[in-house]
């Protein structure tokens, strides 16, 4: 029964900051909203290459002339290359591509090379958020119910209540810091419910198993007692995870920037979470052994 961290007497610390935070990232995601990409939007995404020396400005200055939408120029990968989004508003496309090849052309005296040109309509956008909030909702179902039939109804609440606060962080700081939302950051999202919830079954069986071993104490001891003996594997796990993820971000270039970002914040937010929003969830609901031998009872013939 030997403890290295008392993590219990920072359970009430944690849970008033976790609470603050999870009502502040709400009120920023109502208040400003999410940063929508194309994906979402419906827009044209373009690639683009130029031998010459271009800033960004004057690329997005040649486009606001052309009354096109938002538009929201950056540099991505080596000199010369720019990624471009434009919001769509026309509903024939099908010259839009060759005029803004033209503008810009004869806007910065230099020729430029399209290297890739994806097109995303209002319909198919409107049906991928549609999609994407059906993906999130099923998989946090499913973890629901797996802890459910896994375990006690107690540490489903629980194991719930930590995957909408991942979710939820994760979005608002999004949200707070303009970062832009697309099908990659929803990938990044199902990605972060699935490590979550490892995460806390792994706290969460430990939890369960020295229950019955220690029956003369409180579940706020044997929650103590079951994160201390998991903590090496948690930081193992949180460790390695997190160098592939920062190397991806800082190597992978703009497109994986934005997953990457995401996977970290999920990665920390999941691993605090497990600790100081799981557990105490259990410590609520006054859980012991004798409520673990209740179902065992019902289980067996």
């Amino acid at each position: 029964m030997a403890e290295s961290i008392n993590f219990v007497s920072n359970f009430k610390k944690a849970n008033i900051a976790s609470i603050t935070i999870f009502l502040l990232s709400i009120c920023i995601i109502i208040f400003k909203g999410l940063n929508y990409g194309i994906d979402f939007k419906g827009g044209t995404l373009i690639e683009l290459r130029t031998e010459a020396e271009i800033s960004a400005s004057s690329i997005r200055s040649s486009l606001n002339s052309m009354n096109l939408g938002d538009v929201n120029v950056k540099k991505f990968g080596q000199e010369g290359d720019y990624l471009i989004k434009v919001e769509q508003k026309e509903t024939n496309s099908n010259d839009l591509i060759p005029k803004i090849k033209k503008k810009l052309t004869d806007n910065l005296n230099a020729e430029v090379n399209f290297r890739r040109v994806e097109n995303v309509g209002p319909k198919v956008s409107s049906e991928l958020l549609e999609s994407s909030i059906i993906a999130i909702s099923l998989a946090l179902a499913a973890m629901l119910f797996y802890i459910w039939i896994r375990f006690e109804w107690q540490f489903s609440v629980g194991s719930i209540i930590a995957l909408f606060h991942d979710v939820v962080i994760t979005l608002g700081i999004f949200s707070a810091l303009s970062l832009e939302i697309n099908l990659s950051i929803i990938a990044a999202v199902l990605t972060i419910v699935g490590y979550s919830m490892n995460d806390t079954v792994v706290i969460y069986d430990r939890i369960r198993e020295n229950l019955f071993k220690y029956t003369k104490i409180s579940i706020s001891d044997v929650a103590n007692i079951s994160i201390n003996e998991t903590l090496t594997r948690t930081i193992i796990t949180s460790v390695t995870t997190l160098l592939a993820l920062v190397s991806i971000y800082i190597l992978g270039g703009e497109i994986l920037r934005g997953f990457s970002f995401a996977m970290i914040l999920g990665v920390i937010i999941g691993t605090y979470s497990s600790i100081f929003v799981a557990s105490p969830v259990l410590k609520f609901f006054k859980v012991s052994y004798k409520t673990l031998e209740k179902k065992d009872e019902k289980i067996v013939p």
